[in-house]
């Protein structure tokens, strides 16, 4: 790879994607890569999603099409040759057509690799494209995106061997491989937080039970409300518990809003919406478990960052969490039992669990895979094959087991 040409995402103040690029920064830069960083432009500096929930419908359209037209510029310059890669973090990049009308046109020379992550897309049932009723075009687009990655040499990035499943289930016909993980900086969150020093004990730390996924249907947050009423049915608590939102509190099932705000009324649950991400950060250093329930969660950066900062994570044992667990059974729970959920939660309040910074330490590797695919180092995470399934069961990094 002569060079390499990232296609970022547009910053969030309330997400992932407020750093996504300088995780990726510092591992190009440690491998010494050659990196474009192709541009895109903002409607506005506010950082904020207005209409959507994942990312704002109208900045990603518009940020997405002018980072194609630089791409474009540098590709119609003869800048973008065949010993190149163009990454993008995201299949879904809106004028995307235009690079298979380009590379099938030009000169050999000039047609670079190209690879994209998928961080979802119709392949989920549980999907917001399905809540919205977008999956019928999705589809359709996601099969357009496999035959140019395909006719470019280049492949699709799996975040797991589950979402590598449900790729092969919709027909996908392009190459993939399978990063296991999100990228994440974890030298870079605890900077935050001032470093490793400034991390709170946890024998200090109030009997907190955070939840930070977003609001919507496809993550939950009724299970999670469920749980707490458990607590309180049980008798005396003892125990916060917390909803972390980057930006005011929503859903699109405006039902959980309504319930969370009787329930914080009532004095069951704190809801610390519009904060920034510093302020997420110091509320999981005072927080013992984060606690998860999603229908739809391909890895999480939520587990990365708890994991870093001293949380105890519970997450169900569904899809892509026992590969991000590493099969590690005392954090993972039944899906979608309650009771499972519940006393696991218990025992997860009272002290940290003895693998706790492996599965932050394995994501803060996730970089480094992508970089060995692009590179041509990687063919162990090719899952091309008829025989993707037989990778499923075994933990990609090690874990300490203690039985009681």
């Amino acid at each position: 790879m002569r060079k390499l040409y990232y296609m970022g995402l547009e910053s969030y103040e309330a997400r992932y994607t407020l750093q996504l690029t300088e995780w990726n920064r510092r591992v190009f830069d440690a491998r010494g890569l050659d990196v474009v960083y192709v541009p895109g432009e903002t409607l506005d500096n506010s950082q904020r999603i207005v209409v959507g929930q994942v990312l704002d419908a109208h900045g990603r359209s518009y940020f997405g099409m002018s980072q194609m037209m630089n791409l474009v510029r540098l590709m119609q310059q003869g800048e973008v040759t065949s010993s190149d890669v163009i990454y993008f973090e995201d299949m879904f990049q809106p004028g995307f057509e235009s690079l298979g009308y380009i590379i099938t046109q030009v000169p050999a020379e000039l047609r670079p690799r190209i690879f994209v992550r998928c961080l979802a897309q119709a392949i989920d049932p549980d999907d917001f494209v399905h809540v919205w009723g977008m999956g019928k075009w999705m589809m359709d687009y996601e099969r357009m995106v496999n035959d140019i990655v395909t006719i470019s040499g280049g492949a699709v990035l799996a975040t797991n061997e589950e979402m590598v499943m449900h790729m092969k289930v919709a027909g996908w016909t392009a190459p993939i491989y399978n990063i296991s993980g999100l990228a994440f900086g974890k030298s870079e969150v605890l900077e935050r937080i001032g470093g490793t020093d400034n991390i709170r004990p946890f024998e200090d730390r109030p009997r907190r039970v955070g939840f930070a996924a977003r609001f919507d249907q496809e993550k939950q947050p009724g299970f999670f409300m469920d749980l707490i009423d458990m607590f309180h049915k049980q008798g005396p608590v003892g125990v916060e518990f917390c909803i972390y939102s980057g930006g005011e509190l929503r859903s699109n099932n405006p039902e959980y809003v309504t319930r969370a705000r009787a329930m914080e009324a009532a004095g069951k649950l704190k809801i610390y919406d519009n904060i920034s991400k510093n302020e997420y950060y110091h509320h999981l250093n005072n927080t013992r478990v984060l606690f998860n329930c999603a229908l739809q969660d391909w890895v999480s950066n939520t587990v990365s960052e708890a994991d870093t900062i001293g949380c105890n994570v519970l997450y169900p044992a569904y899809r892509s969490f026992p590969e991000t667990f590493a099969n590690d059974p005392n954090r993972l729970y039944i899906p979608w039992s309650i009771d499972d959920a519940y006393h696991k939660m218990q025992n997860l309040l009272r002290e940290p669990h003895h693998n706790m910074g492996l599965i932050s330490d394995w994501n803060n590797g996730t970089v480094d895979r992508v970089v060995d695919i692009l590179c041509g180092n990687g063919e162990h995470w090719n899952r091309t094959g008829n025989r993707y399934r037989d990778h499923v069961a075994e933990a990609k990094y090690h874990v300490t087991k203690i039985e009681s």
